[in-house]
């Protein structure tokens, strides 16, 4: 029997401490209630176990959820336990006995989600499925559903058993969930499950808290250890493709005083089991692992994702990076990029006697060096992999923020296009180099040891004329030929520079800026008490020794991070914090708001609950969101009082005012003419037409200064749509 359509919103709130859907979480909900067969495409961190766990709460009898993972398995069931759930998994890491308890709990009705691996469904002649057929089942939900498909990133044969499930169940919905599939996957995974006419959600791929950046690997140690070392307190993962790889850098980071250990498969299943929980608990700060860590591990507070070598695709290095900043706030991914991993790689690529699946793994893996080296905004490029349309601007990747500076580098890449003809266009971009600076090493041929260009550049750095190589690529002056081994050919436009005396304007070398504080950006738009945040994670830590369970378990950073910026005082107002459910409130309720009265106690402050709006759904496809508080804004615009005021009387910066009204001049709402003048207007769309992509601060530095940050914001918002 299904509750009204007005319960899972209780159910969220009640039991899950949030105030209200995000995306289109609620019109999936409602699918699976309705009885339908459900797709859903969302990235990580977005939300897709609420899907099916708020409906199996909605309905009667238990939910089936199939997971690939062991440890997915128990993150997924400690965390309902925590929120008052009664959950279980069934898997070989359990004794005989303590499986036996599980299946009289199902069959006495006591259980709400149980989660098992797909064999487990199959076992002799299909047993277990003739078990779930005798007692009430509401849904099956499956996890990680590219799983199922060959042409997915991480295909598991065991998956393929799912085909039978339909056979058994033909009127049970059916939820099938990814954080990666592209059209190919999406239609394998419909086929193999068959899925009756499903109804398929596809939430926008971005991860907008995540900051993206990819750097050179040649002599990387330095540049990681320093980046561990700056982000002391935090806590990240840190991939490697081989097992000797992870073991290596995690005995070099270990040594240099960085809390870290290796996870890979090659470890037995005690040790792998005792690291990944010291992990989950922050007793360890860094894990240096091979794939076979974090699959589904729902660890929130992951500030960085480093990938030491190249991802084999887009959607295995999506996934990755998608494991920090699952809680919403600012984190980092950083990909130190070699060609000589690509070409490593490709031999991987191939599949003995499958030309079909060896061009798949292919062109996947030359999609990956194609991100590593784009000059577009890194998130518009994985974006458009996905099919998502996207500004050409993100403000928080690497290529964004580091717009740099074009100089006249004619006679620089004369040199270089001419070493490229000289060779006859045969060789690779590290062979072109080697013959500018002059190397004595025998794989120079030797009759290009007598070219007049061999040694014209000993007087420059190896690295830079690396780099102006590689902008002649990325200008189009120079083309990698990939179906001959990258060899370097010249364009028409190289040739015009190097034949007709045409000037080539690429960007100098530069160093990629880093944040210069350990301190997250908050998303919040009120200051919250820094020392009073450090106090409620020592708390949750205290707790979550008590529980044996991960502290993020207990609540997550952003959380805690609403207790620390609203200061609640009383229980009701607990209740009104994100993540804070009624279990949640009465299990733990009590030790917080001791915590937040006696701070506010010592430092003479009042509650600030009165500011905290009420979270609004967000509209599908929409990058940027309405809300209550930028509402406020615009209606007293609308009431006649100037972005001063408003400021004034909010308590915020004009610049964040002028952000609200951008959202209504974006949506056409608001007329940009009453904000910024027509003069102002044309002064910072001529800076916008002269860059394809800039950095918000160099945008701001090219224009005169009685044009602001916010004036910016809102031509943006009609300029970029």
């Amino acid at each position: 029997m299904k509750l009204q359509q007005t319960q899972p919103l209780q159910v969220l709130q009640s039991v899950f401490g949030y105030d209200d859907f995000r995306f289109n979480q609620s019109a999936i909900v409602q699918s699976v209630l309705d009885g339908k067969d459900t797709v859903v495409l969302m990235p990580t961190g977005g939300g897709k176990s609420l899907c099916y766990q708020v409906p199996a709460l909605c309905m009667e009898g238990v939910a089936v959820v199939v997971s690939p993972l062991i440890a997915l398995m128990k993150d997924q069931v400690d965390s309902l336990r925590q929120s008052g759930v009664s959950a279980a998994y069934l898997n070989s890491s359990l004794s005989s006995y303590e499986q036996s308890v599980i299946i009289q709990q199902l069959k006495n009705n006591e259980l709400k989600l149980l989660y098992l691996a797909p064999e487990r469904l199959v076992g002799s002649e299909d047993s277990f499925f003739k078990f779930l057929s005798t007692i009430p089942v509401c849904l099956f939900a499956i996890d990680e559903a590219h799983c199922i498909s060959q042409w997915g990133h991480d295909f598991r044969p065991e998956y393929r058993i799912l085909d039978k499930l339909k056979i058994h169940f033909p009127t049970k919905p059916v939820i099938a969930l990814t954080a990666t599939a592209d059209g190919e996957t999406k239609r394998d995974i419909i086929d193999k499950l068959h899925l009756d006419n499903p109804t398929v959600f596809e939430n926008s791929f971005n991860r907008p808290n995540i900051q993206y950046h990819v750097k050179p690997k040649q002599r990387h140690y330095p540049d990681l250890l320093a980046y561990l070392k700056k982000h002391a307190k935090d806590s990240g993962i840190i991939y490697c493709l081989s097992r000797n790889g992870t073991e290596n850098l995690a005995a070099d980071l270990a040594r240099d005083g960085i809390s870290a250990m290796a996870y890979h498969a090659g470890l037995d299943s005690l040790t792998r089991q005792e690291r990944q929980e010291l992990f989950l608990r922050d007793e360890i700060r860094v894990i240096v692992a091979t794939v076979a860590f974090g699959m589904g591990i729902n660890k929130s507070n992951v500030r960085f994702v480093i990938h030491a070598d190249l991802p084999k695709n887009i959607e295995g290095y999506y996934q990755e990076t998608g494991r920090a900043g699952r809680d919403g706030l600012p984190s980092e991914v950083v990909l130190y990029y070699s060609y000589g991993d690509a070409i490593k790689l490709k031999s991987f690529a191939e599949v003995e006697g499958n030309a079909e699946q060896t061009k798949i793994l292919t062109d996947k893996l030359q999609q990956m060096v194609a991100f590593c080296e784009t000059r577009q905004c890194r998130r518009q490029f994985l974006l458009q992999y996905f099919g998502e349309e996207a500004p050409d601007f993100c403000g928080n990747c690497d290529t964004c923020l580091n717009k740099p500076q074009l100089v006249d580098a004619t006679i620089t890449a004369q040199k270089i296009l001419s070493t490229v003809a000289r060779v006859k266009e045969q060789f690779g971009l590290n062979y072109i180099v080697d013959v500018i600076k002059g190397s004595n090493s025998e794989k120079i041929w030797a009759e290009h040891k007598l070219l007049s260009v061999y040694g014209i550049g000993k007087d420059r750095p190896k690295g830079e004329w690396t780099h102006y190589a590689n902008e002649l690529v990325y200008g189009g002056y120079l083309l990698k030929d990939a179906n001959h081994y990258n060899v370097l050919r010249l364009t028409e436009k190289g040739k015009e520079v190097l034949f007709k005396s045409a000037k080539a304007m690429l960007p100098t070398p530069i160093e990629v800026e880093q944040p210069t504080t350990n301190e997250p950006v908050i998303y919040q738009e009120h200051p919250y008490e820094e020392t009073l945040f450090e106090l409620l994670k020592e708390q949750r830590n205290l707790l979550a020794k008590v529980q044996n369970v991960p502290a993020y378990l207990i609540f997550s950073d952003s959380s805690l991070l609403d207790l620390a910026t609203y200061l609640p005082l009383n229980t009701i107002d607990l209740a009104k914090m994100s993540g804070f459910g009624a279990f949640k409130v009465e299990k733990y309720g009590a030790a917080f708001l001791n915590v937040v009265q006696t701070y506010c106690q010592q430092k003479q402050l009042v509650t600030r609950v009165e500011l905290k709006a009420p979270k609004r759904e967000r509209k599908q496809g929409s990058n940027e969101k309405d809300n209550d508080s930028k509402r406020i804004s615009f209606d007293m615009w609308n009431e006649g009082k100037s972005v001063a005021e408003i400021a004034t009387a909010r308590g915020f910066t004009t610049s964040t005012i002028e952000g609200h009204l951008a959202f209504y001049v974006g949506s056409g709402e608001l007329q940009l003419s009453e904000l910024v003048s027509a003069e102002k207007q044309a002064l910072i769309e001529a800076a916008l037409a002269q860059w394809d992509k800039i950095s918000m601060k160099s945008l701001k530095e090219s224009l005169p200064e009685d044009i602001s940050y916010g004036e910016i914001k809102l031509v943006l918002s009609v300029v970029k749509g």
